[in-house]
């Protein structure tokens, strides 16, 4: 994609939502710099399935040679799978590699991040439905970027860049899971979808 996207999808991460401060911080800009573009940052039930498949039926009318997707964590775990299914250009922050490992550890009930008063269970088959949803291989890394931070206390940098080879990637030395400095590399993400003015 040479042109600025006009459908935008923003994926929030494991225990996250749409108040996240990536998410806020984007959305943000979007609105004030660039209105035109239809913005969706949805807030993705537990189950990896039923994720999916919200987001296929949301995105069901979008034009794929005109949308792009930015994804977080698992966001960027999802943002991959919508990228493979659609052929668009996608931006991964920290994304998740292999879920299906990593949350294993999470199954039962969890709190929601930005409401601790919110609760959901994350049950075992939704282990499977991440297997499922895995992604062998990125097809053309140049449809893909990507922030990764090797201070990452959650994921393994290595993995992630491994992951992404040969895709556009701003591999920073510190930092953490969150990108607690997203402003300053938002600039990155702008740059790579042609929204920057």
């Amino acid at each position: 994609m040479n042109q600025a996207p006009t459908h935008l999808l923003y994926l929030h991460g494991f225990r996250s939502s749409p108040q996240s401060f990536k998410a806020r911080h984007m959305g943000a800009w979007i609105q004030a710099h660039r209105p035109g573009v239809q913005w969706w940052c949805p807030q993705l039930p537990p189950s990896p399935r039923a994720a999916m498949q919200l987001l296929t039926e949301g995105i069901a009318g979008w034009p794929a040679d005109h949308m792009a997707v930015v994804g977080s964590s698992l966001g960027g775990f999802y943002a991959t799978a919508v990228a493979e299914r659609t052929g668009c250009p996608a931006v991964l922050l920290n994304p998740a590699v292999n879920p299906a490992r990593d949350l294993e550890k999470y199954i039962g009930e969890q709190t929601a991040f930005h409401d601790p008063g919110q609760h959901f269970f994350f049950r075992p088959e939704f282990i499977d439905e991440l297997r499922a949803l895995t992604v062998p291989a990125i097809t053309r890394p140049e449809r893909y970027a990507a922030v990764i931070c090797q201070g990452d206390e959650v994921l393994d940098w290595r993995e992630m860049s491994g992951r992404y080879a040969g895709a556009n990637v701003r591999l920073l030395e510190g930092g953490d899971h969150a990108i607690s400095n997203f402003d300053v590399h938002l600039p990155f993400v702008l740059d790579f979808l042609h929204l920057t003015p």
